[in-house]
């Protein structure tokens, strides 16, 4: 399905169009458990949109993909994340302080964070959507690599992926509904995501007003009201016992609250982001991302001037640590764009399609349903990397895993999970080696070897560790497991910290 040039740039400034006016929009009432009543911008702007995480995030993986090239991983996102982001607030600053105790992803975003449940991934997708567009599964293992950093194997990973699947297909495809299937199709039936979601395409087939469907998603899915900093919910919602809530489980009524938007706004643009604000909670991020997808389904020329007009084209940042900028970022969204599409067609011609965005038309006659439809591959990589650390090589994906967490249990034992798939159409014999600090030990022994078959066999080679140090003494512990391929002069290093937490 080739995408022409012109509608394929129209669709990406939609999208930054959107994601910029749905941000300003909802930014003052942001985090307010209660309805609203708006019906336009509530700020005096001055012809400048406010400065929003959720764009200023994606102007720093856009760097890194103009730096490191279109095979970045959470390893790499891992390290601009330290680099240029500069919150040290909820999952932003747990990831952040996991990340120098030397914790990798997904574990930085997994230990001991009660916010990997909240919404600071999904707000950041659009840019693989855009690098991916009309390829759904693409853009969700970028967003997972993404998200794991500071959500780890939480309901905000699966948020990102959902959103991005849903962002990437919008190219092709208008009938939200089917956008949302497509994005549930992407993450796992029994999340909570997606129990919140189904709460709210149920309300709204019932027939239930959007306030009565807010009602609804509230009751079942909500988290602490206010963003735990602040009283912030009226007294209405308190007399409901919406006051209370789990602690940072934030992103499932979130997300429900952007599926009903897409579903109550009727496709106009006015009404879909103004319905997200209206809803309460992120309503920043909410109206953003509906703004957003509206943006890339029907393209920069169909949102209403008089949304633009306020804010102008310019892009404000406020979470960025510009003085360590090694390139100049994007000033507006149509330099945004451009720099996007660039990234875009990098990507499409890397995967053998070298005139998918070049076509004198588009062309969507050739969508086909199993274009959207994740594949076996995609469904054994998140089977098998869900909450453990991944490490890619030339011949091999080696997946990682602490079943107790990177912390030893009472008796100085942490068990370690090692699971290795092959990507190539021969077998290999891997040996492994420990290397590890005084007093460690591994219980099975420090060296040994294992088969790991040829990829068409799709059989793991799958070993079982635990170290041991009955006295540890020291902050933390780095340990290093080294695999060797017989006949590959090639070793492959994976380094696993231990916290010491007594």
């Amino acid at each position: 399905m080739p995408f022409n040039h012109d509608d394929y740039k129209n669709k990406v400034l939609g999208c930054w169009l959107g994601k910029n006016i749905g941000g300003t929009l909802g930014a003052p009432m942001e985090w307010w458990r209660q309805t609203h009543d708006v019906t336009f911008y509530t700020q005096d702007l001055g012809g400048e949109p406010i400065p929003n995480d959720d764009l200023d995030l994606q102007l720093v993986w856009l760097m890194a993909l103009e730096e490191r090239g279109l095979k970045i991983d959470a390893h790499d996102l891992a390290e601009y994340w330290l680099m240029y982001i500069t919150p040290h607030y909820s999952e932003y600053g747990t990831a952040k302080a996991n990340l120098r105790a030397g914790l990798i992803p997904p574990i930085s975003g997994s230990f001991r964070n009660v916010y990997k449940d909240s919404c600071g991934a999904f707000i950041r997708s659009e840019i693989w959507a855009c690098i991916a567009p009309g390829l759904p599964e693409v853009a969700a293992k970028y967003a997972y690599e993404d998200a794991i950093v500071d959500h780890g194997d939480g309901e905000g990973t699966y948020a990102a992926v959902m959103i991005a699947a849903m962002q990437a297909a919008a190219f092709v495809i208008s009938d939200f509904k089917q956008l949302i299937e497509i994005g549930l199709a992407y993450i796992p039936e029994n999340s909570g995501v997606t129990a919140a979601v189904k709460t709210a395409i149920a309300s709204y087939d019932a027939g239930k007003s959007w306030k009565q469907t807010r009602d609804n998603i509230l009751e079942n899915h909500r988290g602490e009201g206010g963003c735990v900093l602040w009283d912030r919910t009226c007294a209405e919602d308190k007399k409901k016992g919406f006051d209370k809530g789990e602690k940072g489980y934030m992103v499932p009524s979130n997300i429900a609250i952007i599926v009903a938007a897409l579903l109550y706004g009727q496709n106009d643009f006015e009404k879909t982001i103004c319905t997200a604000v209206n809803f309460g909670e992120d309503t920043d991020c909410t109206a953003a991302t509906v703004g957003a997808l509206w943006g890339i389904i029907h393209g920069a020329k169909e949102i209403p001037q008089k949304w633009i007009e306020p804010i102008g084209r310019t892009i404000k940042t406020i979470c960025i640590a510009n003085g360590e900028l090694m390139r100049p970022l994007p000033k507006t969204v149509d330099e945004l764009t451009d720099r996007t599409i660039h990234q875009g067609k990098l990507l499409t011609l890397s995967l053998g399609k070298e005139n998918y965005l070049n076509a004198d038309t588009t062309d969507l006659s050739k969508i086909k349903p199993e274009d959207f439809t994740p594949s076996i591959q995609y469904r054994e990589m998140m089977r098998s990397a869900i909450g453990k650390m991944k490490f890619h090589f030339d011949s091999f994906d080696v997946f990682v895993g602490l079943p107790n967490g990177p912390i030893p249990d009472n008796q100085g034992q942490t068990p370690v999970t090692l699971e290795i798939h092959g990507r190539t159409r021969l077998p290999g014999v891997v040996n492994f080696q420990w290397h590890l600090p005084p007093q460690w030990q591994v219980i099975q022994g420090l060296a040994g070897q294992t088969i790991c078959h040829a990829f068409d066999f799709c059989e793991n080679a799958n070993i079982n560790f635990t170290l041991h140090c009955e006295n540890f003494t020291t902050p933390s512990a780095q340990c290093v497991l080294a695999l060797t391929v017989t006949e590959m002069a090639k070793k492959m290093l994976i380094p696993i910290t231990i916290i010491n937490t007594r």
